[in-house]
């Protein structure tokens, strides 16, 4: 079956691993970086080898054993001609987990075999008693043991066979002296060897110590992010060496700044170590699983030799994973709902950067979040591209008022009879890069990015100026309705900036006209707030209306506090109105309800007489939509309303 993976066992430190390839768990890791410790130490031990080397020598062409000396230094010089080999090709050549752990075990061999090189120096020369060498080997034995101990203790497979038996030598030697004080001595020296020994055992558990809470989050006990980089870099080249593949989960809990703000942050903390409980249940070995900070979480998964058995068992452990977080949770006496959205990125051995892929898994979990939360979204080509469009879009939208590529259309409201009554403003963005962007694109970046304050105030002015312009040239109209997000809205300056706009471009009449459409996500804001702004605004004589009404927050207490004049049907119910008993029963609920209010109702989207004829003869009075006209230019929309200025009604082909 496609879901096939490889599994290898890998021997380093002190006990074999079960590793699949590409993953390590956190102890192989952490060998594998002590491992890279010792390699740094390659230079230091070959020039301790070389360099005393010339002296003994000499040493031993003065005691008459200067061919035994030669041959022990032509084997140094080889050995450390291997270990200079194995430092350079490790820093020029980046290893996958398989190819360190060869390397590490070549490099064990080196440094065996230059400490057995040192107990072959010791063996020469301590029978040379009679020129005092044996003073000179003892000094070395001591000597190198000590090297040993200060830098092999990360690696207790290298110290811990060597110091014992470094230190056995001198012992031997001291005990076969035969006399009181070479007893001592051996005593003293069986007494060195374990200092040494409990030195460098010591370090080692400090070292474990501190690599684990360097490697850990603290609140969770997973693996934090510094660390999770790491051992993804170490993945990606493992794939390069398998020509393999593997993917990465991006997991963010929904909603989760809603329970520390409303329960507080120490049931956020246990939350999230009940969530990271669950995780580890739900993340079989050989997955990975990490936190990245505050309520991210990422897992890595094995390898896959083909992407579609990769990309099958990463989007079923995505949905795994939802399941087992969706569970209830109590938490210090509460009852706590929470769900999760998760981006999915399968990557191969041709990826390069790894902080791409999490930015691309960020991406596709922000995805999952626009479509809802709660669900998983798997980065693909689709993605990338509207990925790529919104940047654009963002970044181009910066420029758009600059280069005068933001145009207002207007298309007419009509009455009962067809005839114009009205305008409603819609903004369009005709970019000289990427042609005609539709609101729905453009708009929602807008509000995110905050540049909707800007292109709020352009609209408004070429709105405003508008009006003012049609009404010196005879044409009028009973309203002229202006889009106005929540955001607008609530800016600090906006009231101001209205009030000044209104005060140069309009009468106390022609301002009577201007209808400012918001939408029911108000509702979701700061209602009192809301309330305020409207109200200050309907003191200049500006009107309000409730546009796309009965598809969010629809609420008769909050309709009853807005001070909203007009509701608007959303363009979804009036389609088809004829042949759709819901959006029957659903519009005749709103005509009774603004008839209760006294409020305007406005009909969007019509595009069929039929549709036109039912509402009307269903009590509502104003219409808008493609079956009277289109958004028109400016000037488009003179001609219309002079056409249908004595009395024709509108009739668009």
């Amino acid at each position: 079956m496609f879901l096939s993976q490889r599994n290898v066992w890998v021997f380093i430190g002190e006990e074999m691993y079960p590793k699949s390839i590409g993953l390590a768990y956190t102890a192989l890791a952490m060998e594998l970086k002590f491992c890279r410790f010792i390699h740094r130490q390659i230079p230091i031990m070959v020039i301790l080898s070389l360099f005393p080397g010339l002296g003994y020598i000499f040493l031993g062409w003065m005691a008459g054993v200067f061919w035994p000396a030669l041959i022990w230094y032509g084997l140094n010089v080889v050995a450390s001609m291997r270990g200079l080999w194995l430092y350079r090709r490790f820093k020029q050549q980046p290893m996958g987990e398989r190819g360190q752990g060869r390397w590490c075990r070549k490099l064990s061999i080196f440094v065996y075999s230059c400490f057995l090189l040192w107990a072959m120096v010791f063996i020469i020369y301590v029978r040379e008693s009679a020129s005092n060498l044996h003073y000179i080997a003892i000094f070395t034995q001591i000597g190198a043991t000590t090297v040993a101990a200060s830098f092999l203790y990360p690696m207790p497979r290298l110290f811990r066979p060597i110091i014992p038996l470094m230190m056995l030598l001198l012992v031997i030697y001291f005990f076969s002296i035969g006399e009181w004080y070479g007893y001592v001595l051996s005593v003293f020296a069986t007494i060195l060897g374990g200092v040494l020994y409990y030195a460098a055992s010591s370090s080692y558990k400090l070292l474990k110590t501190a690599h684990r809470q360097a490697a850990h989050d603290q609140l969770t006990g997973l693996n934090n992010r510094q660390h999770f980089m790491e051992r993804l870099q170490q993945m990606m080249m493992d794939l390069k060496e398998a020509g393999s593949y593997s993917f990465l989960l991006l997991v963010d809990l929904d909603h989760f700044k809603t329970v520390n703000d409303s329960l507080g942050h120490g049931v956020g903390d246990c939350l999230l170590e009940e969530v990271s409980r669950r995780m580890r249940l739900a993340v079989p070995p050989p997955n990975g699983l990490a936190r990245l900070g505050g309520d991210e979480f990422i897992v890595i998964g094995q390898e896959f030799q083909q992407p579609e058995g990769c990309e099958f068992l990463a989007l079923e452990l995505a949905e795994t994973l939802l399941a087992r977080l969706k569970e209830t949770y109590l938490i210090s006496g509460h009852r706590i709902y929470i769900s999760a959205s998760i981006g999915v990125r399968v990557f191969s051995y041709q990826e390069q950067d790894s902080d791409s892929l999490i930015r691309e898994a960020d991406i596709a979990m922000y995805e999952a979040k626009g479509a809802g939360r709660d669900g998983v979204v798997l980065f693909n080509e689709e993605v990338s591209h509207r990925v790529e469009l919104h940047l654009q879009i963002e970044r181009l939208l910066h420029f758009a008022l600059e280069n005068q590529e933001i145009r207002l259309c207007y298309q007419p409201i009509v009455d009962e009879n067809k005839l114009i009554v009205g305008a409603e403003c819609l903004v369009r963005w005709y970019s000289g890069r990427l042609g005609e962007i539709a609101p729905m694109q453009f708009i929602p970046i807008a509000e995110q990015t905050g540049l909707i304050i800007r292109l709020g105030e352009h609209i408004l002015v070429t709105a405003f100026s508008t009006l003012r312009d049609w009404h010196e040239r005879g044409m009028e109209l009973q309203q002229f309705s202006i889009n106005v997000s929540v955001r607008q809205l609530l800016h600090h300056d906006f009231v101001n900036h209205v009030q000044v706009l209104v005060e140069h471009y309009l009468s106390p009449g022609l301002a009577g006209k201007v209808v400012f459409e918001i939408t029911e996500t108000v509702i979701a804001a700061d209602v009192h707030s809301v309330v305020t702004a409207m109200n200050e605004l309907q003191r200049l004589g500006i009107r309000f209306s409730m546009d796309d009404f009965g598809t969010g927050y629809s609420s008769l207490s909050y309709l009853k506090q807005l001070p909203v004049e007009e509701l608007k049907i959303d363009r979804g119910f009036a389609h088809n109105v004829c042949k759709d008993e819901e959006s029957q029963a659903l519009i005749s609920a709103i005509l009774h309800i603004a008839n209760t209010l006294g409020l305007t109702v406005v009909a969007e989207g019509i595009e069929k007489e039929e549709d036109f004829v039912f509402l009307r003869d269903l009590g509502c009075r104003c219409f808008q939509g493609y079956h009277f006209s289109p958004p028109l230019e400016g000037d488009d929309y003179i001609r219309l309303l002079t056409h249908c200025s004595a009395g024709e009604p509108v009739n668009h082909p």
